[in-house]
């Protein structure tokens, strides 16, 4: 079995389906023949053709609003973000359009387009390129959010969201585009949307996680009797597979990249307060980036959450 990187294998995916599905077309900036500003998309259209793969000016709301027009059409467009942080002036599609259009026509139309986009800190890129703004997309129903941890996980997650009948934001850790390396099956396979994985077993506590802070907090339980689940899915997620595991350790520490206030953490831990409270030994601790803009290169690495602040997070709750 092949070992991928998660470019290769979120390549791989769109491969496959593409071949599998010919109404399934990616459009964006470079996405042609640049390959895509990380090269995801290197080779896609040498093989598929220019019709199916779209270089576009850089216009994300002409972007966005172009794809929803293709999914109401039958189409099933894959539009390229080349950064989270440049999705903010394709909201208003997404949420006011996409989000809406099952609903608006009453189920007579649906949107199914998955939106993929680069996220998160980590690389040292210049401004609006590392946000994790991921808990303002999941404000928006109707709109699926999905976030791969790893390159298998990465390709069995967007083979589904490419499956889904409607609209998937599919976030791609930038700091893991080629930061590990896993088997990843040549065939197709699919990861289960709106589920959670448990990543490691344990009955002391729970640490929740998603994306590129799975990896790190891997790292940081190391010695700790604690269960580690990754998310996947923000939205909807899998809140029943959060309460089973804080019911059996009592504990729960949620880790995010995204600034502490209103991030999804705090839905996390709402969720937790309302159905599983009783079962708690000790606060809910969020390990989260602080509530400032995303800075600079040379501060970034003390602006994410760092392996010593996670463990001093374990060591608080288990005190308890």
């Amino acid at each position: 079995m092949a070992q991928l990187n998660m470019v290769q294998a979120i390549n791989q995916a769109l491969a496959q389906e593409m071949a599998r599905d010919d109404r399934v077309l990616l459009l964006g900036e470079d996405v042609g023949r640049d390959g895509g500003v990380f090269r995801v998309t290197e080779g896609l259209l040498e093989r598929f053709g220019r019709e199916r793969v779209l270089d576009t000016p850089l216009c994300e709301s002409g972007i966005m609003g172009a794809a929803i027009g293709m999914a109401a059409y039958g189409l099933r467009p894959v539009p390229e973000i080349q950064f989270l942080g440049f999705t903010y002036s394709a909201f208003e599609q997404l949420f006011a359009h996409a989000a809406r259009l099952r609903s608006r026509s009453r189920g007579r139309y649906s949107c199914p387009l998955v939106v993929r986009t680069p996220y998160g800190g980590g690389i040292k890129a210049p401004e609006l390129h590392e946000e994790s703004t991921e808990a303002l997309f999941c404000q928006v129903p109707g709109l699926k959010v999905v976030v791969p941890s790893g390159p298998y996980l990465a390709k069995g997650l967007l083979l589904a969201a490419l499956r889904d009948p409607d609209p998937v934001l599919f976030l791609e850790p930038t700091r893991l585009y080629r930061l590990l390396r896993e088997e990843v099956p040549e065939g197709e396979y699919l990861v289960e949307l709106g589920k959670a994985r448990v990543a490691r077993p344990g009955n002391s506590l729970t640490v929740v996680a998603w994306g590129s802070m799975l990896e790190r907090v891997l790292k940081a339980v190391e010695g700790y009797d604690a269960e580690v689940l990754d998310l996947m899915t923000l939205n909807p997620f899998d809140s029943e597979a959060i309460v089973t595991s804080v019911r059996k350790t009592g504990r729960l520490v949620i880790v995010h990249e995204a600034a502490k206030t209103c991030g999804f953490g705090a839905e996390i831990a709402a969720t937790v307060a309302e159905e599983a409270i009783l079962h708690l030994r000790a606060p809910i601790l969020r390990v989260t980036a602080p509530d400032v803009p995303v800075p600079l290169a040379k501060l970034i690495d003390h602006y994410l959450p760092g392996l010593q602040q996670i463990r001093s997070a374990l060591d608080e709750v288990l005190q308890y």
